[in-house]
């Protein structure tokens, strides 16, 4: 797992309220069906904007941004955020 996945997942941890660890999860489970409320959501969209000092524009405010790990990181990703390769 990348250092990138990993500071994705450490903010799922800290803000999603997620009944199980993130490191449990897949790139691509549901984060929703794995107990992310869409309150818990809003507070991951804040910790990943002070991670990664970027901020989401109202285009990317929807749920779907935050479904999965793969969705953030791709999100981040079209903000400009750089993924080092591994």
């Amino acid at each position: 797992m990348s250092d990138f996945d990993q500071s994705i997942r450490k903010v799922l941890d800290e803000h999603g309220r997620l009944p199980e660890s993130a490191s449990t999860l897949s790139d691509n489970d549901d984060l929703y069906d794995n107990g992310l409320s869409s309150h818990a959501s809003v507070n991951v969209m804040l910790a990943l904007e002070d991670a990664f000092d970027i901020e989401f524009p109202d285009s990317l405010l929807r749920k779907s941004t935050f479904q999965s790990v793969t969705a953030i990181r791709e999100a981040l990703q079209s903000l400009g955020v750089v993924v080092a390769p591994e």
